[in-house]
Parts: C-alpha cells; sequence; structure tokens
C-alpha cells in the first residue's frame, strides 16, 4: 500500500520539530495528519520501532512548544505489515497556533510561514471579526465629510437594501461604523475628510518601463472607485457597431466596462489596509492587470475563484456591507462570477488571477480586440473596425521602411483597406510617436522613429 502526501497528510521518517511544525499547520488550516515511519514516497519504513513511552513523550513535546498548546490523538496503524504512529489534530478553534513563536498553514502538500498580514487575518478569522470594526486611532465623528456621508445615505435609501435615517450619527451608528469607543476604520476610509494615502496607483503603459500616462488615486473609498474606473476607461480603445438603415454607430469598448468595474471594486474591497503597498492596475496595449495587497482571505482557494457558488470570506466586512447597501456590488462573492458573464460577449479575451508575495493579481488580456462586421460595405466595415489593428500597424511601417514616399491611396490599396482607415492608421502611429512626416503631403516623406 502506497500512501500520498496533500493538504491533510504529511509523512516522516521519525518524530521531531518538522512533525511539530506540520501539526501546527494543520491546526491552522482545515487539519490532518502526520504519519511517522513513512518514507517520502509514501511507503512504511522497515524496522521503524516505537518504544513503550515515545508517543506519550511525543505528546508532551508537542503541548510544550505549541501555543495554545495543540495535544493531538494518536494512534498506532499497521500499513504493509509495518507499525507506523497517527498524530492528528482538528482545526483549532483559537488561531493562530504557533510553534516556538512562528506560525504556519497548510498549502496543498507544503506548510507555508505565515508573515505578520496572515497571522492578523488568522486571528481576526477565529474571533469572527476585521479589522475594519476596530477604532481608528485618536479620531471622532468631527473627523468624517458630513456631506459624503449623506450621500451615501441617499444612495442606501434610494436602492432600496436598506433604509437608514437622515442624521448622519445614528445612520453610522446603525451600520455599526462608529461605536461608542470612536469612529471605525471603516468609517474613516469610506468618508474621512483627510487623505488617508490608501493610494491606487494607475496608468497606462507601452512598455513594463515607458509609462503614457499615470495617476495617483486617493480619498473618500467611493469616488476613488468612480475615478478609477473613469480614468481606466478613458484609456480603453473603441471600435464601433453599425446598425439599422439610418448606420446608427453603438460603442463596443475594448474590455467590458462591466468587468472592469468589478474589478477595481473587488481590490479596493479586500485589499489589506495594513500594509503599506498601494493598489497597482496597469493598461498595457492588449491587457489590464490589477495588483491589490492581500493575499486571498481565509479558506477561499484559487480552485474555488473558478466556481459559481463559492463561500466568500471577507477581510473588510463593514468595508464590503456599505458597497452592497449601494448596491455597487450584486452579492458577497460573486464579483468573479460577472466577469466571467461579461467576458462571454469577447470570444478572444483571458480571465487570470494568482497570488503573488503579499498580494492578488487579476488579469485581463486578448488576442483580437472584439468589433462588428453587421454592414457588408467596405467603407462601413472599415469604420467598424475603427479600432487600430496591432498587426496592421506593424505592416504600415514595413511598407513606409521599404517606400517612405508612398501615398495614401497606393498604402490604402497595399493594405486592402479604404483611404480613411489608412489615414487613420498613420495617425495612430504619429500619435505614437513612431513615424514623423518630413515635408508637405505631396513631397514629403515618412521617417520611422528609431526610439520606438
Amino acid at each position: 500500500m502506497q500512501l500520498k502526501e496533500n493538504e491533510s497528510t504529511e509523512f516522516k521518517s521519525s518524530f521531531g520539530d518538522a512533525v511539530i511544525e506540520s501539526l501546527v499547520a494543520f491546526a491552522n488550516t482545515k487539519g490532518g495528519s502526520v504519519l511517522i515511519g513513512v518514507d517520502d514516497k509514501g511507503y512504511p519504513l522497515k524496522g521503524f520501532s516505537i518504544g513503550k513511552e515515545s508517543i506519550q513523550t511525543w505528546l508532551n513535546e508537542i503541548k510544550n512548544k505549541t501555543q495554545p498548546s495543540i495535544i493531538p490523538s494518536a494512534e498506532i496503524r499497521i500499513l504493509n505489515r509495518s507499525s507506523v504512529v497517527e498524530l492528528s489534530v482538528k482545526e483549532f478553534p483559537i488561531k493562530p497556533v504557533s510553534f516556538r513563536g512562528r506560525y504556519y498553514k497548510r498549502v496543498k502538500n507544503s506548510n507555508h510561514q505565515l508573515n505578520t498580514s496572515e497571522i492578523n487575518d488568522l486571528y481576526m478569522q477565529s474571533l469572527q471579526l476585521s479589522w475594519d470594526s476596530y477604532s481608528y486611532p485618536k479620531t471622532t465623528s468631527e473627523d468624517l465629510n458630513e456631506d459624503k456621508i449623506d450621500l451615501f445615505i441617499k444612495k442606501v435609501n434610494d436602492g432600496g437594501r436598506f433604509s437608514l435615517p437622515a442624521d448622519a450619527h445614528e445612520a453610522l451608528l446603525v451600520l455599526k461604523l462608529i461605536k461608542e469607543e470612536g469612529v471605525t476604520n471603516a468609517a474613516m476610509i469610506l468618508f474621512s475628510k483627510e487623505n488617508l494615502f490608501y493610494n491606487v496607483h494607475v496608468g497606462r503603459f507601452k512598455t513594463q518601463s515607458f509609462i503614457i500616462d499615470e495617476r495617483m488615486i486617493r480619498g473618500n473609498l467611493f469616488d476613488v472607485v468612480e475615478e478609477t474606473v473613469r480614468f481606466i476607461n478613458s484609456h480603453l480603445k473603441v471600435a464601433f457597431e453599425i446598425t439599422g438603415i439610418t448606420t446608427q454607430r453603438t460603442e463596443i469598448f475594448e474590455y467590458p466596462t462591466a468587468a472592469i468595474r468589478e474589478l477595481v471594486l473587488n481590490a479596493v474591497i479586500h485589499r489589506e489596509y495594513l500594509s503599506p503597498s498601494d493598489i497597482q492596475i496597469k493598461i498595457f496595449d492588449q491587457s489590464i492587470m490589477f495588483y491589490n495587497p492581500g493575499r486571498l482571505y481565509g479558506k477561499v482557494t484559487i480552485d474555488d475563484l473558478a466556481k459559481d457558488n463559492y463561500t466568500s470570506e471577507l477581510r473588510n466586512k463593514l468595508i464590503a456591507e456599505a458597497f452592497y447597501l449601494t448596491k455597487d456590488i450584486e452579492k458577497y462573492g460573486t464579483g468573479f462570477y460577472r466577469v466571467r458573464k461579461a467576458l462571454k460577449e469577447y470570444p478572444t479575451m483571458t480571465f487570470q488571477y494568482r497570488e503573488q508575495g503579499g498580494g492578488f493579481i487579476t488579469e485581463l488580456a486578448y488576442t483580437e480586440q472584439k468589433v462588428s462586421t453587421l454592414v457588408p460595405n467596405d467603407t462601413v466595415n472599415d469604420t467598424v473596425n475603427d479600432t487600430v489593428n496591432i498587426k496592421r500597424l506593424s505592416k504600415v511601417i514595413e511598407i513606409l521602411k521599404s517606400n517612405s514616399r508612398i501615398s495614401t491611396v497606393a498604402l490604402a490599396k497595399e493594405l486592402d483597406i479604404s483611404r480613411i482607415t489608412a489615414i487613420r492608421d498613420l495617425n495612430k502611429l504619429k500619435e505614437q510617436g513612431r513615424i514623423l512626416r518630413i515635408g508637405s503631403d505631396k513631397t514629403g516623406h515618412w521617417e520611422i522613429s528609431t526610439e520606438k
């Protein structure tokens, strides 16, 4: 019989500190067992013996080296006619458990040492509290922007999910955003008069190192969301769908704007506000990357996020509730479902997400931008495909290199597009600084920039 290590099973050839480390990791996660007397490949060790007092000695050592003390259950098992010891622990109700001042959790089939932020998260989860419910030091209600609170109350009452009193102080008391002991972290982040420097750093990049435009957005959290979404949308390319006899134009954004908004909300609501890092959003030619400080919270895993019915755990309960009451979010734990739903209309677009370092990254990317070709007319189709075709622009550069004096008519013919679209392509390349016109339209020529 061969066993395999996984998120709830670990093998050790003998008892030692590594066994205690694994038991602590199991206690801080979902529980698990360490089998002692088993090699790395999952086979019982021949000749492994268990002394009369061994197990009790091990249990005492585990108890003395862990805080809070854990005492695993112990059982002698027979595998392939050999005796092994199984030490098992359940998920501990009061977390985190430490071993010699260090904290671990189980990730797949290995132990992961927790950083300060993760230790704090585990502690909050075990008490069913969230950091944003604690009092912000040295503040009173006078530090809150009452105009912003009034707008919040109106939006909540208009939304119909809850009815708040018109008085700002009473409304915040109802939502536990302020308490007898003071103003909560959530209230300050949402409504502070002063800038608390919880920044969103968003930029439009040509390459990883070449920034076209950037902005540091900070302030009232609801305003931060709106301003961030506006900045992103201002840098999105737009195609046009032509419909009807009167050729009515419908805008088709480079990315589904509903998905963009969901990912901004996800970053703002679920970020780790104790982290000194900023939310970072990078807009590239064919992708957008969102980074927010703080790894996945609670028991939610990367695999869970691919499902449409996972149970969400909230790092910032009061902040999430505020955005729920204003109907900015529909239901806890459904943001990724709505992103995937919005992307169904964008056939070449991918949606990826991962934990990286001390944070979480989501990314949208595509190979071909969504456009429409509803009207079979060359000029209309060129308008429909108004959004710049990356491959075609590269071909324009190659043509100009071989014939710097080519006319727009000849260029359009060679590319099999209309003259209007050829002019648009040339203007786009000029805007990007990739080409330069020398001389007049009739007698001049094109030069290719060496800096791009």
